[in-house]
């Protein structure tokens, strides 16, 4: 009785009939002849009333399931499915109510379904995380009436489940089919031609679509009948490191995404492409100790391993220390590699400060110091300023701005590779970065 008490609901037309009721017995005190009639509205409310119920729960005649992907890939929308089963002789209309995890902050998720006699719905919605971590789903609640409407019953499916927030794996999966061979002149990547030869021949094969013309092979096509090419590989696989910040200045936030969280899917995103140029990738990250360090391999489990730190990447962002980073890197990294630093510097002093370490990590290595423009000044620079205090804060957005592009000059005056990039283009300038520097041959 308790259950069936719990999952029993009045729609909105019951209370309506009740109230219309309740006027007619108020109005027949002064009208005779509306009582009797008022009466007879009553019985048939009531047989209505019951039928409805009796339809609804002469058996559970409806099914429901909420199917997740794996994993859900952060700063991306996400599907989620949801497939709905009428097993009733006739058409129910229903109210679905999902728990969604707390941290999307959103509690009037509502989808309104018809469904026919023995049919089968299913429908979609999305959710974009902007923080990796774990994200619990609640019940699945569905509420069904009839074409009379009178009552709602309500059922529960689905326990609790629990699903990872990784990095932006899609974002690294789009970039990676731009990346290849012949398709790096579409809009966001450069398509950069590689300077002197440093590639040795490895095999024969059949053309697939995406080979470079260039290397068809045409005795081996005319025996063969079919297009071949030939395949080459760099004589020496390269050592290449991302190394992110950790540290405050990455917890700024843009588009309701940190700069931590940028730097953490570029790096995901760049790690791909350059395993597939068989360069080795490694991982490092700092703040005021040094993190996670992965040493570079070419080995193919290599790309799950850093998914799986970046994934777990934990901090409290204090204030970053660049001369234990140098002196790890000195331990740890011997061989001569190129480093992509993720990291952000607000005002040239700041720089100044970490130039002397990042002067002698370049010595010993290829270093790419990446730092991120500040998009939300953008906004003030190019507004119309109405009164003095607007013009000041302009000023001020423009003195900024500046800042950052005196620090790329600094930084490229003292010999050191530099991007300065809006956020949301991380990934795509990290990627022309390296390929810029594979192709110019100064590793």
């Amino acid at each position: 009785m308790l259950n069936f008490l719990k999952s029993l609901y009045l729609n909105q037309r019951f209370f309506y009939a009740i109230f219309a009721i309740a006027l007619l017995f108020l109005f027949s005190y002064f009208f005779d002849f509306l009582y009797g009639f008022t009466w007879v509205l009553s019985l048939i409310l009531l047989f209505f009333f019951l039928a409805d119920l009796v339809s609804l729960y002469k058996s559970n005649r409806i099914n429901a399931e909420r199917i997740l992907p794996q994993k859900f890939s952060n700063s991306d929308e996400n599907e989620v499915e949801i497939i709905l089963e009428n097993n009733y002789g006739f058409s129910i209309y229903t109210e679905i109510i999902d728990e969604i995890p707390i941290q999307f902050q959103k509690r009037d998720f509502l989808k309104q379904l018809k469904i026919g006699a023995g049919n089968s719905e299913k429908f979609s919605y999305y959710l974009r995380p902007v923080a990796r971590g774990e994200y619990y789903f609640g019940k699945l609640n569905i509420y069904v009436f009839t074409k009379i409407g009178l009552v709602k019953r309500r059922s529960v499916f689905g326990n609790k489940q629990m699903l990872k927030v990784y990095p932006s794996f899609i974002q690294m999966k789009k970039l990676d089919f731009l990346a290849i061979d012949n398709r790096l002149s579409q809009p966001g990547l450069k398509k950069i031609r590689r300077i002197g030869h440093t590639m040795e021949f490895e095999q024969i094969k059949e053309y697939v679509p995406g080979d470079d013309v260039r290397t068809i092979n045409w005795k081996a096509t005319a025996k063969q009948g079919d297009l071949m090419v030939n395949q080459f590989q760099d004589e020496k696989a390269q050592p290449i490191y991302s190394i992110i910040d950790t540290g405050r200045v990455m917890k700024m936030p843009f588009n309701g995404l940190s700069l931590l969280d940028y730097a953490i899917n570029s790096s995901l995103a760049f790690s791909n492409i350059a395993l597939k140029k068989k360069d080795k990738v490694g991982l490092i990250s700092f703040s005021s100790k040094i993190g996670n360090i992965l040493k570079a391999n070419a080995r193919l489990s290599q790309l799950q391993q850093i998914m799986e730190r970046l994934y777990n990447i934990n901090t409290q962002f204090p204030d970053s220390d660049f001369n234990k980073l140098y002196s790890n890197l000195r331990q740890r990294v011997t061989q001569r590699s190129l480093l992509m630093l993720y990291t952000n510097f607000e005002h040239i002093s700041a720089l100044k400060r970490q130039l002397p370490y990042l002067k002698a990590i370049n010595k010993k290595h290829v270093l790419v110091v990446i730092f991120f423009e500040n998009t939300e000044l953008d906004k003030v620079i190019s507004s119309n300023p109405e009164n003095t205090t607007d013009m000041a804060h302009q000023v001020i957005a423009e003195s900024f701005a500046h800042d950052k592009k005196l620090m790329a000059a600094e930084l490229r005056q003292h010999g050191i590779n530099t991007l300065l990039t809006k956020p949301e283009d991380l990934s795509i300038n990290a990627i022309n970065k390296y390929l810029e520097i594979k192709a110019r041959g100064i590793l």
